[in-house]
């Protein structure tokens, strides 16, 4: 008995030296923790411009909304022909399937002024459509049979801008402003209250112009739409802030453009404060902008990245010590939405998601500024 004894504690010692050493814990290589969202808040906005030339698939715990860019007019001598979707339908497909498994994401079409499949010319675009009863109506009722086929839940109107031409897009300052209004009051008569309506918005109000007025009466739109996402970026280039918060060396900012709507009676719970995924060099000279996840992997030997402006409370690059362009960050981000949300804006918006870094540094401070309690 005593040999058999021994025997097995000999096996047992061996079975036990054969075994791996557990791994010590070294202070400071914890595993890190998986990222988890801040709980969604119910009539917040944190809304993705979603491309069709994009590849990435938006993550829909950081989103409440999504327009999809673009569908676009067909127009032939100034008469409206129908609207299709830019880039290939596969790419819409992906986007509108999200909803499948993402219940309280609302997607919507987003159109506009410019002309971009190569079977489509300038006709006129929004500025002719928008002209006639007739062209309004039919544009609407294509758009209603749109959003039945696909099961999506909106339109927004990206026409850049009412009585400005931009891009080759037709305009006549005598008449395009008035008929914006027009054209968002027949789209909500077509849509009914059950699809959302929002347009994509100046910084500014309606401004008079030689002939009539540029850009939207803001108002007068208003009543027709459920929130306008007000795009407050490209507001001026290098060597000032393209997206300042306040910022008086800029041409415009963002505190001037959310008081330029408010003074014109729009509520602030209306607004969506637009972000961009970008910065802004110039409007000419090459690069005129640069992704955030392109800003990221600059030459570190040539561009400083991060440098911070206390002015317009935004980040900056420089090339060889030289103001370069302004974009967002997450510092920026947050400071703008503790802003807006301390006024009642119905949340951010962002141009557009693949502009952002593998990790999602800008839609994670978006969507945890948006819904902070």
């Amino acid at each position: 008995m005593n040999k058999l004894l021994l025997l097995c504690a000999a096996a047992l010692l061996f079975v036990t030296s054969c075994e791996k050493d557990p791994i010590p814990d070294i202070p400071g290589e914890e595993e890190p923790k998986p990222y988890v969202p801040a709980e969604r808040v119910d009539n917040r906005i944190a809304l993705a411009y979603v491309t069709y030339w994009g590849t990435r698939i938006p993550d829909t715990r950081l989103i409440t909304h999504i327009s999809y860019a673009f569908a676009e007019l067909y127009v032939t001598n100034g008469v409206y022909q129908g609207f299709k979707l830019q880039g290939k339908e596969g790419r819409f497909r992906q986007i509108a399937s999200l909803k499948n498994s993402a219940p309280h994401l609302k997607v919507l079409i987003a159109f506009t002024h410019i002309v971009d499949n190569p079977d489509n010319s300038q006709g006129g675009s929004f500025s002719a459509m928008a002209s006639t009863d007739a062209g309004r109506k039919a544009f609407a009722s294509d758009c209603k049979a749109f959003l039945e086929k696909w099961n999506i839940d909106g339109v927004d109107i990206d026409w850049e801008f009412p009585g400005l031409s931009w891009s080759g897009a037709a305009s006549n300052p005598a008449i395009d402003t008035y008929n914006f209004t027009l054209l968002m009051k027949e789209l909500r008569e077509t849509l009914g209250t059950g699809y959302i309506l929002t347009y994509a918005g100046y910084v500014k109000d309606k401004v008079a112009v030689t002939g009539g007025y540029r850009y939207i009466d803001v108002k007068a739109v208003d009543q027709y739409v459920d929130f306008v996402n007000i795009m407050t970026y490209n507001m001026d280039a290098a060597p000032k802030h393209h997206s300042a918060l306040s910022d008086s060396r800029a041409y415009w900012d963002c505190v001037r453009s959310v008081n330029a709507y408010r003074t014109a009676g729009v509520a602030y719970d209306k607004m969506v404060l637009g972000i961009p995924f970008y910065g802004q060099h110039s409007f000419s000279e090459k690069p005129t902008s640069l992704n955030y996840s392109t800003i990221l992997t600059l030459d570190k030997s040539i561009y400083k990245i991060d440098n911070w402006d206390p002015v317009s409370n935004t980040p900056y690059v420089t090339k060889n010590g030289v103001f370069f362009c302004g974009y967002d960050n997450p510092k920026s981000i947050e400071i703008k939405a503790n802003w807006a949300r301390s006024l009642g804006l119905k949340g951010l918006m962002y141009w557009q998601y693949d502009g952002d870094d593998s990790e999602g540094t800008l839609r994670k401070a978006v969507w945890e500024s948006v819904m902070k309690k």
